[in-house]
């Protein structure tokens, strides 16, 4: 690949960082280099959102600019998002900045037809943005998907099916949210064994999308059944141009 497909990656607000020695915007090395890897280019892009909300023409004029649009893991949506009354108390890190851009972002990308992978959070991200919900939380310790790795199966016939390659997957999970209803024009095309929403897919949609609810970069490098999600990602995002 002569030309690498520039990769949009929002960033994540970090109160501290070491090497930095203040407030940083960062993103997970492991999604850097499973990009990198693909052939993309990736860029971190300044979620800015003041005082919560976004100028849509702006954010489109923004993403404009790019191939392909990754959406990462995070914290929380706050539960407003998608029109919950109370936040359950296990609901943390929420940043109205960061929702209202990542919203906008993934609205804008699915109007623009730019190929979107969205990584956990940003599968909660895409379909509150479809009108879908979410679980607050999955029931506390021993309930929850945090620092834990555990099978999925691909719906035969998807696109994540021939992505991976593969009719089964080892995944690495770190959530306690998952979907509840489902966003318009959105199907599962993958569960945990508790039923658990695991991936969701747009089948009327006419650019690239796939959301999955596990981190795929955990195991990227080692597992190339996870390496092929970015593959296919840059590779789309490589095709528009």
């Amino acid at each position: 690949m002569t030309h690498r497909p520039l990769i949009a990656i929002p960033a994540r607000f970090s109160a501290t960082t070491s090497a930095l020695r203040y407030a940083a915007e960062v993103n997970a090395r492991a999604l850097i280099e499973a990009v990198w890897r693909a052939g993309g280019e990736p860029a971190t892009l300044h979620p800015h959102a003041p005082g919560g909300t976004c100028d849509p023409a702006g954010v489109a004029a923004r993403l404009s600019r790019f191939d392909g649009l990754l959406l990462p893991g995070g914290g929380d949506l706050a539960p407003r998002r998608y029109g919950a009354v109370e936040a359950h108390e296990a609901v943390y890190d929420v940043d109205d900045e960061q929702d209202a851009f990542d919203l906008e972002a993934a609205r804008q990308a699915l109007a623009l037809r730019l190929p979107l992978l969205a990584v956990c959070r940003g599968l909660q991200v895409v379909n509150t943005v479809r009108g879908g919900t979410l679980h607050q939380d999955m029931g506390g310790p021993g309930r929850d998907h945090r620092h834990v790795r555990h099978p999925v199966r691909p719906a035969p016939g998807s696109a994540l099916a021939a992505v991976m390659e593969s009719d089964k997957a080892e995944v690495s999970c770190y959530h306690h949210q998952h979907v509840d209803r489902l966003g318009d024009g959105l199907v599962v095309t993958a569960r945990a064994a508790d039923g658990t929403v695991e991936a969701l897919e747009a089948p009327g949609a006419t650019g690239w999308f796939l959301a999955v609810q596990w981190h795929p970069e955990d195991t990227a490098h080692e597992d190339a059944a996870q390496q092929r999600l970015f593959d296919a990602f840059v590779r789309a995002a490589a095709e528009g141009h």
